[in-house]
Order: C-alpha cells, then sequence, then structure tokens
C-alpha cells in the first residue's frame, strides 16, 4: 500500500506522455521553425564561468501534476554534450509537497522507484551519499546509511557522520556533513546546516550524544541507535577516525542496551539485531565506552537528542548535499577535475521553486558527466539561487510517474540499472 503522507491521492490517467517531449532543431546556434522556438530556452553562460563555449538548450516544459513540471536539457561542452532531466516544483501550490524516502531502515538501500512507488511519489530523484564499501575493513558490514542527517515528515531519523567519514567528492571549504538541504512547514526550500543534540544522564554522570543512528561515530564518543536503524551490525561506528575513513577499527569499545529508561544489557563490543521499539542501544568509542562501562544493569538512564537547525523555522524534510551554489553563484573551491554523472537539488524564487536536476548516463554520442564546479554553474543557468550536490555517478536517478501512474525511470544509470541507495527526494501531489 502506498504510504500518502497525509495526501489524499486520486488516481488519474494523465493526457501527458513522454512523445510529447520533443527537442527543438539547432541549426547554426538558432532554433529552426517559429512553432519550436518556445520549445527551447537558451541561457548565457554565467559571468564568471571558465566554460564560455558552452550551450544550454532546454524543451518546454510538461507538466506532469498540478505545480509540477518536467523538461529535459542539453548542456554543450568542449569535450562533449551532458544530457540531464528537470523537475520545475512549485512548493507554493496547495496541491504540492515534498518529502524524503527512504527504506523501512535507516541502515538500508533502495531503488528510487521503489522507494517512489511505495510511498506514491510522482517523482523523484535521489538524495545523500551512502556507506556503500568497506574494502578498508575486511569483515565489517557495509550499512547502506546515509552520510548526513535525515528528516521525514518532521522526524529526526538520523545525524551525521564525521566529516573525515564521509563519501563523496571533496567537500569546498567551509563545508560539513551537518548541510542539508530542507523544506520547512511554511512550504519554503532552504540550505541548512543541523547538528545533533543530545545527552546520556544517569547517576554516573551526564555525557554528551554525539551520534544517532550513523554508520561511523566520533572519536571518543557515544551514539545511540533506535529501532529505526534496522537489523545491521552496529560495528562500522567504531571503525575509522574523525580525519580518516580508512582508518582501523577500535578495540576499546561498549554497548548497552536501555530499555524503557532501565539498562538491560551490557556488551564489550557492537552487537547486530533489530532493536525492540521502547529500546535504544548506546555504543561507545575510546572515552566513551570507559564513560557507558560505568552503567549496571537495572540503572535508570535517560537519553535526550535532537536535530537543531541554523535557520528558523521547522523543516518537514531535510537531506544531505553540500553546497554548490549561493546567491545565484557557484561557491568557492568546488573541485575541477572528476568528471561524472550528477544530481542537485535547486532552490529559486525565495525557496518557493524547487528544482530537481539528474545528469543523464547514456554513453555514446560524445555523451559526457560534468565536473562539481561545471554541475554549479549549470544549476545557476538553470534558475537556482541556492543549490545542493547530491549523490552521483551509478546513484543518479530520477523518476516519474508516466500517464497511466506508474513509475519510469527517465534517465540511463551508468551502472545500466538503478543502484539502491539510502534516500531519495520525493515529490507529492494530490491531483
Amino acid at each position: 500500500m502506498k504510504q500518502q503522507l497525509g495526501i489524499i491521492r486520486t488516481v488519474t490517467i494523465r493526457a501527458v506522455t513522454a512523445g510529447a517531449v520533443a527537442w527543438g532543431v539547432l541549426v547554426g546556434g538558432t532554433v529552426a521553425g517559429t512553432a519550436r522556438a518556445a520549445a527551447v530556452e537558451h541561457a548565457a553562460p554565467a559571468p564568471s564561468s571558465p566554460t564560455r563555449s558552452t550551450h544550454l538548450s532546454r524543451t518546454a516544459p510538461v507538466r506532469l501534476a498540478p505545480g509540477v513540471t518536467y523538461s529535459e536539457f542539453r548542456l554543450t561542452l568542449p569535450r562533449g554534450t551532458a544530457r540531464g532531466h528537470l523537475l520545475t516544483v512549485d512548493l507554493a501550490h496547495p496541491e504540492v509537497s515534498v518529502d524524503l524516502l527512504h527504506p523501512a531502515a535507516v541502515a538500508a538501500r533502495a531503488p528510487v522507484s521503489e522507494l517512489a512507488e511505495d510511498q506514491g511519489a510522482v517523482a523523484a530523484v535521489n538524495g545523500d551519499f551512502f556507506n556503500i564499501s568497506e574494502a578498508q575493513h575486511p569483515g565489517v558490514e557495509v550499512t547502506g546509511s546515509s552520510v548526513g542527517p535525515e528528516v521525514s515528515s518532521g522526524r529526526a531519523l538520523k545525524g551525521a557522520v564525521p566529516d573525515g567519514q564521509r563519501f563523496g567528492p571533496p567537500l569546498p571549504p567551509g563545508a560539513r556533513t551537518e548541510d542539508v538541504l530542507g523544506i520547512g512547514y511554511d512550504h519554503r526550500a532552504r540550505l541548512d546546516r543541523l547538528a545533533l543534540r543530545g545527552t546520556v544522564h544517569s547517576a554516573a554522570g551526564t555525557w554528551p550524544l554525539r551520534g544517532l543512528n550513523q554508520y561511523a561515530l566520533p572519536q571518543g564518543g557515544i551514539g545511540a541507535y533506535t529501532a529505526r536503524w534496522g537489523g545491521v551490525s552496529r560495528e562500522r561506528a567504531v571503525c575509522g577516525t574523525d580525519t580518516d575513513r580508512g582508518a582501523g577499527c577500535d578495540t576499546a569499545t561498549a554497548e548497552v542496551t536501555v530499555r524503557h529508561g532501565r539498562v538491560v544489557k551490557t556488551a564489550r563490543h557492537p552487537g547486530a539485531g533489530t532493536i525492540a521499539p521502547g529500546s535504544v542501544v548506546l555504543v561507545g568509542r575510546e572515552g566513551g565506552a570507559r564513560r557507558l562501562r560505568a552503567l549496571h544493569l537495572g540503572e535508570r538512564v535517560r537519553i535526550s537528542h535532537q536535530l537543531v537547525a541554523r535557520r528558523p523555522g521547522r523543516l518537514r524534510c531535510a537531506v544531505g548535499g553540500f553546497p554548490v551554489v549561493r546567491d545565484g553563484r557557484p561557491v568557492a573551491g568546488l573541485d575541477t577535475t572528476a568528471v561524472t554523472m550528477r544530481t542537485s537539488a535547486g532552490i529559486a524564487h525565495h525557496g518557493r521553486t524547487l528544482l530537481l536536476m539528474a545528469v543523464d548516463g547514456e554513453k555514446g554520442q560524445h555523451q559526457t558527466g560534468l565536473t562539481v564546479r561545471e554541475l554549479a554553474e549549470l544549476m545557476t543557468r538553470l534558475g537556482a539561487r541556492d543549490a545542493t550536490d547530491l549523490d552521483g555517478g551509478g546513484s543518479s536517478t530520477f523518476v516519474t510517474e508516466d500517464a497511466y501512474g506508474d513509475v519510469q525511470v527517465r534517465n540511463h544509470p551508468t551502472d545500466g540499472k538503478e543502484r539502491p541507495v539510502a534516500n531519495a527526494l520525493g515529490v507529492f501531489s494530490l491531483r
């Protein structure tokens, strides 16, 4: 059964098909035919752009649902052509909402099309980077959990891992794993930062909580794992360091299970298995482990946690990703070397418009990906005043419902099929 997320959806057959989107024919840098002129938009390169020979063309937007349109684009670069897909979402429209799509557990993955189908989204793109490999820690289970914070339907699901433990391209100066793109209850999108604030209080002392359902904990910290984590081993939480994801796994560890406010189990090492509702598993490393070893069976323990935003206004959803555009310009220090397929979320019209974009991974005909810097320039040309980089490469996935209400993958993932991912941004419509 599809999760409606507070929206009653009426399934209708739309008189919109993929064939309704047609490319204008570009002749000598102009659009051939007056009928097609309206179907293609031309944008000049940003004044500061180092790729002045690029050319951007877009198809006319096609209505997918009230307040939601779809179009395609071509970005011609000196080394080839990048093709992509763009969703424009009017967040001010009373029939539109956006939320985080995620599997049943934080430590799990699923294809974007499956997440959209199961949760009733009319369109979606893949979200944050995630724990995809543990080649540097043989025998340690891969969690599939995302790098940054997650908020879905107003619920905080997890916090951000330390900066040095992340997956993805290099962060630009000033960026953190706590950076998110969020949608508030005011129906506005914004770039923000979500920091975990929490404590573990007992007769032995009060200690800061440094993690919530995270695949990696800060050195010396204590992390909490709830029923939302799932059944995957928690061993990965004590591997790596704050600056080196590939560093070894600590042996100075401890785990304590608290059920309905009392300690019911203690262990020397992180365990695995589902966590019962009403229970919280605390995992500590180094100094955090020493603190947890002071707790005894039957002892009362009070655990509190929340994700605190820098900007005012409660967030309905949030997905991790680092900023690439602020105030209409690419941020400084973006990578200009690595070329791959990219996914991005942009913000326009003072937060009232959300732009969801994925570059197509189809090979051939000089098809190319983008550097992070080129991604930022593209998003500004598509109209974004602010934008964030989401997971790319084989994870880049862009889906919409077709005319019959079935979810269709619009792009061509580079792996030849959809890659299961940690989360996605889903668009919902009352229709």
